[in-house]
């Protein structure tokens, strides 16, 4: 498998802090890699370090076979755009505009492709409105557009989606496939809304206060998420104690309801809560979500 980018031992320290503690991560080409961890947990830290913003304490990283203490790094970074925690676009101009400027700033011989990447972004219409004016998803676009400017072949995108209404997020998903499926280009999306990133990612990197816990394909992650049965009863105490007698593992979500991570053989279930005065009010089969791995991985809140 190729990779587009790779880290090793990646640390980086701020006086007596450490926002990153020896992080590896595997970047496939071609894959749409969704990197997930609470606020705080070293995702816009390392996104920094890979853009050239902000140099590692230790560690090294490479990108496309260029190591970054190579001077070559640099060549290998005009292959990459990237969307650092907000847009870098110019409120007071159009969005031909904001792409002319970034045309200049990449040295680019002409104008050439600016309609083309209006159109891929879905602002072809905007004409002389200015960028103050767009909606957020329409900045965010933006952003993306002149993040693909320089036509990469890794676009690092951090949480693309964040404030957005559900049209906007709709919107930046299917670009983002878009971009991946037509054009080729690997993505390294930084999210926190995890529902959404599992209708994209092909890979998984998940990073807790600092750490790389753990890196997973897609098809692997599908495979490693528990089916469980969603129960409904009169006391989750007494459910919990049938359980525990039949080793069933278990989680009990409130005062009524609880998930467990078995085939039930449901008639032996019905009596034995019977017995301890407990009523089986309804089941259901359901399978485990991002969300519920990812809060089973790392623990705590759900914010990315």
């Amino acid at each position: 498998m190729e990779y587009v980018l790779r880290t090793n031992a990646l640390s980086k320290s701020y006086r007596n802090f450490q926002a990153l503690k020896g992080v590896s991560m595997n970047v496939p080409q071609g894959a749409i890699y969704g990197f997930v961890g609470k606020n705080g947990a070293g995702k816009t830290t390392l996104i920094r370090l890979i853009c050239g913003m902000q140099e590692p304490t230790s560690g090294e990283y490479t990108l496309y076979g260029r190591k970054n203490t190579q001077k070559e790094i640099v060549k290998a970074r005009r292959r990459m755009g990237a969307i650092v925690e907000t847009p870098s676009i110019y409120l007071d101009m159009t969005a031909e505009g904001n792409l002319r400027q970034q045309y200049r700033i990449l040295g680019l011989p002409s104008f050439e492709g600016i309609g083309d990447l209006l159109q891929l972004v879905g602002l072809a219409h905007t004409g002389k409105k200015k960028a103050k004016h767009f909606s957020l998803g329409m900045r965010q676009r933006l952003g993306i557009a002149v993040a693909l400017a320089g036509d990469p072949d890794l676009l690092i995108l951090d949480e693309p989606a964040n404030g957005l209404d559900p049209q906007g997020i709709i919107e930046i998903r299917e670009l983002i496939l878009r971009l991946n499926r037509e054009r080729q280009i690997t993505v390294l999306i930084s999210s926190h809304i995890l529902d959404e990133l599992s209708k994209l990612a092909t890979h998984y990197g998940f990073i807790d206060n600092g750490c790389m816990v753990r890196e997973i394909s897609a098809a692997e992650l599908e495979a490693a998420c528990r089916k469980c049965v969603r129960m409904q009863v009169s006391d989750t105490k007494a459910l919990a104690r049938v359980l525990d007698g039949l080793d069933i593992a278990y989680k009990i979500l409130s005062s009524d309801t609880a998930d467990a991570y078995a085939k039930l053989n449901v008639s032996q279930l019905a009596s034995l809560l019977e017995k301890e005065n407990c009523e089986l009010i309804s089941m259901q089969e359901r399978d485990e979500s991002l969300e519920s791995y990812y809060v089973s991985l790392v623990g705590g809140d759900k914010n990315a």
